[in-house]
């Protein structure tokens, strides 16, 4: 068993890959087969594996979840009345009520088993920088 936590900086909204951290941390263990175990610890944000090829596709997913859920600056969403970190802040953890917060990869001879266009993010949804924590489990 081996366990990590990874330390994210995040500039507002936006997927931040991270898998290149993940392969090395991997790669210098002692263990090369099990099941990684990756949960954010945070509310407001986010894990997904998705294409690393088209950073356009990470522009529109982060344009669709901003017009699903808007601030609570937008009149749409009035109904809202947690506020007080600002007009990002409810529709962050309405986001990541929607979005998965852990992700679990195959890993086999000391690598992860992705796909060939697959990559892991942290998708920030709270406009303010963040220093986000990643705890990461590899048992065999």
């Amino acid at each position: 068993m081996l366990q990590n936590v990874f330390s994210i900086q995040t500039h507002g909204q936006g997927l931040y890959e991270f898998t290149r951290d993940v392969a090395r941390w991997i790669a210098c263990g002692t263990l090369s087969d099990g099941l990684l175990t990756l949960f954010v610890r945070h509310t407001s944000c986010s894990l997904l594996i998705q294409e690393n090829a088209d950073p356009e596709v990470q522009s529109d997913l982060r344009a669709y979840f901003a017009r699903l859920v808007p601030p609570t600056s937008d009149p749409s969403m009035s109904y809202l009345t947690h506020t007080y970190e600002g007009p990002d802040d409810m529709p962050a953890h309405i986001k990541a009520a929607m979005m998965p917060v852990s992700v679990s990869i195959p890993v086999a001879d000391g690598r992860m088993r992705l796909g060939t266009w697959q990559g892991i993010y942290l998708f920030e949804h709270r406009d303010a920088p963040h220093t986000r924590q990643i705890a990461a489990h590899l048992a065999g």
